[in-house]
């Protein structure tokens, strides 16, 4: 699979690193020689402009608030899967600027309406995507949402090859559940102050 990565921030890299473990063809983007650095690391391709062109998945992973940005610099997203990993964080980790009506992930695809989007991995930290897939013996889930069949069929495959358990959440409108479900992590974690080796789980669901 050929995966286009926007950011090179803890997410990213976690991701980067289970990505090309994998042995997809990896594209990173980014504006900061972080970004560089991180595709020299991981074996992976840098490239400042048209990083989306050829790819199969393109997958955001900055901050929610400068996830459109972003998108729109990396080339044509038309008919792509974008795998949107944020959440919409308040500027102290401990609410969301979105819920109820709508959700980031909806946000980006009404950005990019022939884009195929897909909410994925936004449950999981930094950490746990750096050292995983597992946690206590078990295999970490990673809930995934979105409208397009065949993207979700994707999202899958690329989450399952990372060593993930992929866990269909739905349409697309059920990223609104998915997003509070990263806050209460993110609470867990750091306000509760539980640490970061945790990750939400149904028991009996898998």
């Amino acid at each position: 699979m050929k995966v286009t990565l926007i950011g090179a921030g803890n997410m990213g890299s976690g991701l980067a690193k289970h990505i090309t473990k994998a042995g997809h063809a990896l594209v990173i983007t980014g504006r900061s020689e972080k970004a560089k650095t991180l595709a020299e690391t991981t074996g992976a391709t840098f490239k400042t402009s048209n990083a989306a062109d050829g790819a199969d998945v393109v997958i955001v992973a900055t901050a929610y608030g400068d996830a459109v940005t972003a998108l729109g610099g990396v080339g044509n997203l038309a008919g792509k899967v974008v795998i949107d990993i944020t959440n919409p964080l308040t500027a102290d980790y401990m609410g969301l600027t979105l819920g109820h009506s709508t959700s980031a992930a909806e946000e980006i695809q009404k950005a990019f309406p022939a884009a195929k989007v897909v909410k994925a991995f936004n449950t999981v930290f930094a950490q746990t995507l750096a050292s995983g897939p597992s946690l206590d013996g078990e295999t970490v889930p990673v809930y995934f949402a979105g409208d397009d069949a065949a993207a979700k069929e994707t999202a899958k495959a690329l989450i399952q090859s990372t060593g993930f358990a992929a866990v269909d959440a739905g349409g697309l409108k059920n990223a609104r559940y998915l997003e509070p479900l990263g806050g209460l992590n993110v609470y867990f974690g750091y306000g509760a102050g539980k640490g970061t080796a945790i990750a939400p789980k149904w028991i009996g669901l898998q």
